[in-house]
């Protein structure tokens, strides 16, 4: 494993990595608006429900990355 593979995977577990997914994840949400809103308009079921299950998908990655910072902190020494 290379040392940028072993940085990548270390970023990832950090409180920088998990606010940066935490971010992207949350713009990912502008996109499922922006189709929720276009299939309201063409009263598309298909993709009204498609637009639901991707926000579903959004909220629950968002409370994982969430837990997941939560412990980092609880981890840290310095936060007692």
């Amino acid at each position: 494993m290379s040392s940028i593979t072993k940085k990548a995977k270390n970023f990832k577990k950090s409180k920088s990595g998990l606010y940066l997914s935490m971010g992207t994840t949350a713009f990912g949400a502008l996109s499922v608006a922006k189709q929720a809103k276009l299939a309201r308009q063409e009263n598309d079921t298909l993709r009204l429900i498609d637009a639901a299950v991707s926000a579903a998908a959004i909220v629950t990655g968002l409370a994982i990355l969430y837990r997941e910072l939560k412990h980092l902190g609880d981890d840290d020494v310095l936060l007692g």
